[in-house]
């Protein structure tokens, strides 16, 4: 990219970074505010060590940034009067496991796993909350009303996954795609210290907002001065489920084409194994 190309965009995303800031915090003096004295918040930074996080190719490491947002996320939420573990403060790889047994270690606490996306598409953006269990629905409610609305980037919603760590833990837990490093604007934006701080800032308006989401049972999809409106979701779970239950079937038809087929085995069995892994 050309020197004076890429100095306009860090140039454009400060400006955009300021504009922003001013829109936080008339945005967050309206969230609820929490105390966080009996809470315990276990901030999980994607990736790490060995795992550069992302795709091949990628330029922009992920383990680096989400490493550096948990670690501004810790030291927001602490001055807030939070208990905050870590489940990585440096770059170490830490299992899947290993993450989701100390979030269930703690007893009155939430789990937030900071992650960034990315896609083979540059023009790919947006920020997306995962939750799984219904008592997390509350929490990925407020993380990604302030997350979403105080970025630049686009709404790509709430949505119902069973990632490993929002599956197996047995507290409230969400996970937040923080933008694309795939994307060169957000890239850009997440190069930024201030935009990192800036989603710190957001997240912790969630984290301490997440008491006063609506009711599933209210209509309204506005905040009040005392509330956050309950975010609409995708449900990716029944996708993923519809997608097994044809790839067995597949695997069924496949295994009853190869009874009756004069093709190599080899053959089949690579069709196969595509469609278990589609």
């Amino acid at each position: 990219m050309p020197t004076n190309l890429y100095g306009f965009r860090l140039f454009a995303s400060s400006l955009l970074i300021a504009f922003l800031g001013t829109l936080s915090t008339a945005h967050a003096k309206r969230a609820p505010k929490d105390s966080g004295s009996s809470t315990t918040v276990v901030i999980d930074a994607g990736h790490g060590g060995y795992d550069r996080g992302g795709i091949p190719g990628q330029s922009v490491s992920e383990k680096e940034m989400t490493l550096d947002v948990a670690q501004r996320l810790k030291k927001t939420l602490a001055a807030s009067g939070y208990r905050v573990v870590m489940t990585r403060d440096s770059d170490v790889f830490i299992p899947l496991g290993t993450r989701v047994a100390i979030a269930n270690s703690y007893s009155n606490a939430i789990f937030v796993s900071i992650h960034f996306n990315s896609a083979k598409r540059s023009g790919a953006g947006g920020i997306e909350t995962y939750f799984y269990s219904r008592e997390s629905l509350p929490l990925a409610s407020a993380v990604h009303y302030f997350v979403a609305g105080g970025a630049p980037s686009s709404n790509r919603n709430v949505r119902r996954r069973g990632y490993y760590v929002l599956r197996k833990t047995a507290i409230p837990a969400v996970l937040v795609e923080c933008g694309f490093l795939t994307n060169p604007s957000e890239a850009a934006l997440a190069q930024t210290a201030s935009y990192r701080q800036k989603l710190a800032e957001e997240i912790a308006a969630g984290v301490r907002g997440r008491s006063s989401v609506a009711s599933a049972l209210t209509t309204t999809r506005v905040a009040t001065s005392e509330s956050i409106p309950l975010q609409p979701y995708i449900d990716q779970t029944k996708v993923a489920k519809s997608k097994g239950r044809r790839s067995k079937r597949s695997h069924k038809k496949s295994t009853r084409r190869k009874k009756s087929s004069s093709k190599p085995a080899g053959s089949e069995a690579k069709a196969d194994s595509k469609d278990r892994e589609g």
